[in-house]
């Protein structure tokens, strides 16, 4: 006599659940470290710019160009539309601020609406 084996076609469901949660959560995951990728870049495209245009032989338009040439060199030109600067007081000490405002990266049809703010600061040589 044969044995019946009621398990019997169950790995090819269980495989269709898991594997469905497992790319779910990979995707998410790859959303989460590209994002972080971009914002981290941003960050040390504006830093870099801030130290250029804080140098005591600097002119003011240096740092707003040095940050697009970055970003637009690492990421995209897309990412460097909206890069402002300018020389500003904080704690009493005079600096060199470089913003940048980019959207969000998107992988997919899914994933986080907005926007990163960045800011870079520098010490101002010429004090």
């Amino acid at each position: 006599m044969r044995s019946r084996r009621p398990e019997a076609g169950a790995a090819v469901a269980d495989f269709a659940l898991v594997s469905t949660v497992l790319v779910a959560v990979f995707l998410a995951v790859m959303q989460l470290g590209l994002a972080l990728h971009v914002r981290n870049t941003l960050v040390s495209a504006a830093s870099e710019g801030a130290r250029l245009g804080a140098r005591a032989d600097a002119v003011p338009g240096q740092a707003e160009s040095r940050t697009r040439a970055l970003i637009g060199a690492t990421l995209s030109s897309g990412y460097a539309r909206d890069v402002s600067a300018r020389r500003t007081t904080v704690a009493g000490v005079e600096v060199v601020e470089v913003r940048v405002v980019a959207p969000v990266p998107v992988l997919g049809l899914l994933g986080p609406d907005g926007r990163f703010d960045v800011t870079g600061r520098a010490f101002a040589e010429d004090q």
